[in-house]
């Protein structure tokens, strides 16, 4: 188990900027964007041997010649006053049948990428998600914000769109983030860095849909990118989104007039306070919407 460094670039003062999948690929999809428009040079890649099974075995004139397994990458980007070091892992170890990562496999990937955090001098750790709410698809998605210290929780206040996840009604001043980024956000404090995760939101209904959500990506970039004061075109993810738009209307049409008149009630609703889903709430949108989705597959994570 070990880190593999392809070179040992001189940074300065960079920041980290970590994700893995979760619901709608909202973070990932957002980080990748992100990593494609700057273009981020490969740095290194965690060895996959202690935290994946194969996906495939490659095999040439029937011998077997390699072993392909998920992905967890490092990039880095240099900028005039401040570099950028990305990690993007294509899946989330597991030790057992869940999706998300749990146990000592977790700790030690997201250690391991704290350690290329230290190397490098990093001394703010960025993590990305997805926040399940109770919105509408057609209202501009905002970015609850998670952080390790109240300074920064101030910093965060300072920007639009954007809420603190202890001010969300029903958090109790509380809440959690499953999987490694949230995992990443709490062990990045422990080890004395600043630490924030941005997390965009989409509406309940939608969150086992088996499609991205660049809507809530692109919300998410525009927070980060802003506190990175990073130049960026969102050209391909508003392309994205129209594309997505049309897929997420389609399926809108096929709910009862009973469902879309509840669900149209919150875009007359200004929610001063924003809420997370109540049991009855995900109760009922489990019985009345779910089925809708059960062809194209599950959903990812939940934060909560």
């Amino acid at each position: 188990m070990g880190i593999i460094f392809y070179k040992e670039p001189k940074l300065e003062k960079p920041d980290m900027v970590a994700c893995w999948p979760g619901i709608a690929n909202i973070g990932v999809l957002a980080i990748d964007t992100l990593r494609r428009q700057i273009g981020a040079e490969e740095v290194g890649e965690i060895e996959p041997w202690d935290f994946f099974y194969p996906r495939r075995v490659i095999l040439k004139g029937g011998v077997l010649e390699d072993l392909e397994f998920p992905s967890c990458k490092f990039y880095y980007k240099r900028f005039e006053n401040k570099d950028l070091i990305i990690f993007i892992g294509e899946e989330q170890p597991t030790d057992g049948g869940r999706m998300y990562a749990e146990g000592i496999k977790a700790y030690q990937m997201a250690n391991l990428v704290l350690d290329v955090a230290e190397r490098f001098g990093c001394q703010r750790v960025y993590t990305s998600g997805a926040a399940v709410a109770v919105t509408h698809h057609a209202l501009k998605p905002r970015v609850w914000a998670v952080t390790s210290r109240d300074d920064l929780n101030n910093e965060l206040k300072g920007y639009d769109n954007t809420i603190l996840m202890s001010e969300i009604e029903g958090t109790a001043n509380g809440g959690s983030i499953t999987g490694l980024n949230g995992l990443l956000l709490g062990l990045a404090k422990k080890r004395g860095f600043e630490a924030i995760c941005l997390m965009g939101e989409i509406p309940d209904y939608l969150s086992s849909a088996p499609f991205p959500y660049p809507r809530a990506s692109k919300s998410v970039l525009e927070i980060l990118t802003s506190l990175l004061r990073i130049e960026f075109d969102y050209g391909a993810l508003d392309k994205m989104s129209a594309q997505i738009d049309d897929i997420i209307e389609g399926i809108y049409e096929e709910f009862s007039s009973e469902i879309k008149e509840r669900l149209d009630q919150r875009k007359s609703i200004f929610q001063a306070k924003p809420e997370t889903i109540t049991e009855e709430d995900e109760k009922w949108i489990k019985e009345h919407i779910d089925e809708l989705f059960k062809k194209g597959g599950s959903g990812d994570e939940q934060p909560s």
